[in-house]
């Protein structure tokens, strides 16, 4: 059994933040559970654009409010707490937090492994591709 305590580990080093947004990583590639789970924070007006080209991500609001746009058809949605989106088509999207801090549980598959940054097109690199670096 895993157990692990967010305020443990919002200080250790699977917190990575920049200065719009801050990922705590509760599970991660290597505890073998076949996707990991991450506590996300994005400041509260932030705007954000991602493309995972090669993870699936399911995303449920804690607290905050934003809105979260589909970037190849348009359609903009609310978040807000209780809303879940999932990206199952590698959808590539905008995400901007409201007027409060936008706290999210976040699930991704395949799992990240703790050494993906956020590469200029928004997309994390296959992890086959971490592996070999």
């Amino acid at each position: 059994m895993i157990v692990r305590d967010f305020n443990e580990l919002k200080n250790t080093n699977r917190a990575v933040s920049n200065e719009q947004w801050t990922s705590v990583r509760m599970l991660l590639a290597d505890d073998n559970m076949g996707f990991s789970f991450h506590i996300t924070t994005l400041k509260a007006g932030s705007d954000h654009t991602f493309h995972y080209k090669h993870h699936f991500e399911s995303v449920y609001c804690i607290s905050g409010n934003g809105q979260i746009t589909e970037l190849d058809n348009g359609t903009t949605h609310e978040i807000k707490p209780g809303v879940m989106y999932a990206l199952n088509e590698h959808d590539h999207h905008r995400l901007v937090a409201g007027d409060e801090d936008l706290v999210m549980a976040c699930c991704f598959n395949p799992p990240v492994t703790g050494k993906e940054v956020h590469r200029e097109d928004g997309s994390y690199a296959p992890a086959d591709e971490l592996e070999q670096a």
